[in-house]
C-alpha cells in the first residue's frame, strides 16, 4: 500500500522540501497550510496524482478522509521577525495545533513528528548543547512565545505518547538554509544574501560574535526521515556541528556572491542566544546521520536560488 502523509506547514521553507523528499520516497502527500508565513508557489511544481494541498488552519479541527499514515508537524512561524509579529498566533499553532495533529495521528493510528527547534535550549549555559539539556529559557522575554510554544508542544507530544500510545517523534532543528527562504524571513543567512547581491551593507547585530551552525536543507530532511522512520521517542537534535559566528557567514556570503558590500551593526536583539552548536552524537549513533553538505556548497546553491528569484 502507498504511505499516505500529511505535512502541516506544507507550504513553508521546510515544509515544501519534505514534501517533495516523501514524493520521491513513493508517499501520496498532503500538504496543510494557511499561507500566514507559507508560500504556494513553493509547492506549485508538485502538483500531481500523488500531491494535494489543503489550505487550512492547524489550531482548528483538522478533517482527512481516509487513512494516514504519518503525521510531519511543521505548521509554525519559525523566524524571530515572522513570531514577534504573530506572537498570539504562534502560541496557538504550538499548543492548539499540535493538539490537533496528535489527536488525528491517534484517530488515524498514525505515526506522528514534531518539528521541535534548538530554541527550547534558550541562550544555552550548556555548549555545544546534548538532548538531556533543559534549557535557560526567558518565558516572558519576547522571543518566550515560540521558545514556550515549541517546549509545550515537546510535553504535549510526550503525553500522547505516554498516555495514548501515540507512535510520537521529536526532532530539534538547529538553524538551516537553503532554496525557499523567503528574502524577507530575517534570519541571518536570508539576509545576508539579498543584501549581498545588491552590494548593499549586510546588516549583523551586536559585533557578530555570537554563533550558529547552519545545516544545509537537504541534510536536514534526510535526518528527520530517517527519525521518523525510527522507533525512537525522545528529542534528537539534528544539525550541522560546524560553528562559525555570524560575521564570519556575512564574510563568507560576501566572497562567494562577488560583492562588493561592507558590514554594518546594529543593537543585539533582547535575549538572542549567544551560543548555538548541536551536538549531534545521538543523532550518529541512533540514525547514523550526519551533515554533509560543506557549507560553501550549500551557500553556492542557496545565492544560485536568489540570484534567480530576483531575476524573474
Amino acid at each position: 500500500m502507498q504511505p499516505r502523509s500529511l505535512v502541516t506547514g506544507g507550504a513553508g521553507f521546510l515544509g515544501s522540501h519534505l514534501c517533495e523528499y516523501l514524493l520521491n520516497k513513493g508517499h501520496y502527500v498532503i500538504a496543510m497550510d494557511n499561507l500566514i508565513t507559507g508560500n504556494i508557489g513553493n509547492i506549485e511544481h508538485l502538483q500531481g496524482e500523488n500531491f494535494r494541498f489543503i489550505k487550512h488552519d492547524v489550531t482548528d479541527y483538522i478533517f482527512i478522509a481516509g487513512a494516514v499514515d504519518y503525521v510531519w508537524h511543521f505548521a509554525s512561524p519559525a523566524s524571530p521577525l515572522d513570531y514577534l509579529q504573530l506572537p498570539i498566533h504562534t502560541l496557538k499553532v504550538g499548543a492548539m495545533g499540535t493538539h490537533k495533529a496528535l489527536g488525528l495521528a491517534m484517530e488515524k493510528s498514525a505515526s506522528f513528528l514534531l518539528a521541535s527547534t534548538s530554541e527550547v535550549y534558550g541562550d544555552p549555559l550548556q555548549h555545544p548543547q546534548e538532548e538531556s539539556y533543559w534549557g535557560n529559557v526567558n518565558p516572558v522575554g519576547p522571543r518566550g512565545v515560540y521558545d514556550e510554544a515549541k517546549r509545550f508542544a515537546e510535553a504535549m507530544t510526550m503525553a500522547y505518547h505516554r498516555y495514548q500510545k501515540v507512535n510520537t517523534h521529536i526532532v530539534r532543528i538547529f538553524n538551516t538554509y537553503g532554496p525557499r527562504m523567503r528574502p524577507s524571513d530575517g534570519r541571518a543567512i536570508p539576509t545576508f544574501i539579498p543584501q549581498a547581491l545588491r552590494n548593499e551593507p549586510l546588516t549583523i547585530f551586536g559585533d557578530g560574535s555570537q554563533t550558529r551552525s547552519f545545516c544545509y536543507v537537504e541534510d536536514l530532511i534526510e535526518g528527520i526521515y530517517r527519525l521518523m522512520m525510527s522507533d525512537y521517542h525522545d528529542p534528537v537534535n539534528i544539525g550541522n556541528p560546524h560553528e562559525m559566528t555570524i560575521k564570519e557567514m556575512a564574510q563568507m556570503v560576501i566572497k562567494l556572491s562577488g560583492s562588493q558590500s561592507s558590514l554594518v551593526a546594529e543593537p543585539l536583539p533582547v535575549n538572542d542566544p549567544k551560543v548555538r552548536q548541536p551536538n549531534t552524537t545521538l543523532a550518529k549513533k541512533l540514525l547514523n546521520w550526519e551533515a554533509k553538505v560543506p557549507i560553501e556548497d550549500g551557500l553556492k546553491r542557496t545565492i544560485d536560488y536568489y540570484k534567480k528569484l530576483f531575476a524573474e
